[in-house]
């Protein structure tokens, strides 16, 4: 039944609307996580039909020169959270269309064996319910049910040292904490580690030059947004909807999700901006 709406609103006309009237003069930028990579060669080359893929690092000098010139029509930035281990099958791809792409990285998670909380099936609290908890208190109901940050598994869920190193000629490294929480629901000292230290990890460890951090579910507050200010950071990634442009708060920037979409009617639909614009409205 989504396939068909999917297919019907993409027909409609309104993701032709929007992309050539709302976005023709404003930067968009995707989220995907853990995309396969046939999906991911049609996203690519739907996107950069349609679209003018450009890096996250021309779109920030962009706005810190304030020069409007020097981003292109229909602009679009890729981004992918967490670093998952399927992310590196994409290097191929990512090697032979040159398309520019940037994954933020879980900087307590890659390169071990430990699993990313969201993955675990609490047997009693869904993970609506325990992302609206304190950092503390989920951390001590996940627990009980056999996980912990620092546990490893049999098995890794993201990316290692090699693997990153490996790609770092055709992708854009950044921050995405140390474990991927809810930052409102930290504490001050667990907000201060996860993105403050996060980065000196992941520059120190990986020898990779961060400057962006995406918040995890992209949920933040204004000291979170402080304290990636004084980390030296020089942009925050949300999941806002809207698009972007030179005048936007470099913190607060918007970005539209594509749920890891092989469906190319869905794909349309989303990345255009239609489908959030009328869910944020119901």
């Amino acid at each position: 039944m989504k396939k068909l709406l999917f297919k019907i609103i993409r027909y409609s006309g309104l993701p032709f609307l929007f992309r050539e009237v709302v976005q023709k003069r404003k930067v968009t930028i995707l989220l995907f996580h853990d995309i396969g990579p046939e999906a991911a060669e049609m996203t690519f080359a739907y996107l950069s039909r349609h679209y003018n893929i450009i890096r996250l690092d021309d779109y920030i000098r962009a706005c810190q020169d304030k020069n409007e010139k020097a981003l292109p029509e229909k602009a679009l930035i890729i981004t992918f959270d967490d670093g998952h281990i399927g992310n590196y099958d994409l290097k191929p791809l990512l090697e032979k269309s040159r398309i520019p792409v940037t994954i933020f990285l879980c900087a307590g998670i890659v390169d071990t064996n430990r699993h990313f909380w969201f993955t675990v099936k609490h047997p009693d609290v869904p993970k609506s319910a325990l992302k609206r908890l304190s950092n503390r208190e989920k951390l001590a109901l996940l627990e009980k049910a056999g996980f912990s940050p620092e546990k490893e598994f049999e098995r890794p869920q993201a990316m290692n040292k090699a693997q990153i190193e490996d790609m770092k000629h055709v992708v854009d490294f950044q921050a995405h904490t140390i474990f991927h929480p809810c930052l409102p629901q930290c504490d001050d000292r667990e907000a201060f580690d996860e993105i403050v230290t996060a980065k000196e990890i992941l520059e120190t460890k990986f020898g990779l030059p961060i400057h962006s951090i995406a918040y995890p579910n992209g949920d933040y507050s204004d000291r979170d947004i402080e304290l990636s200010k004084q980390a030296g950071y020089q942009c925050g990634i949300t999941v806002d909807y809207g698009f972007n442009t030179i005048h936007s708060d470099l913190f607060r920037l918007k970005r539209l999700s594509v749920n890891d979409t092989d469906n190319p009617d869905e794909l349309a639909v989303k990345t255009s901006g239609v489908w959030a614009f009328f869910k944020t409205r119901i």
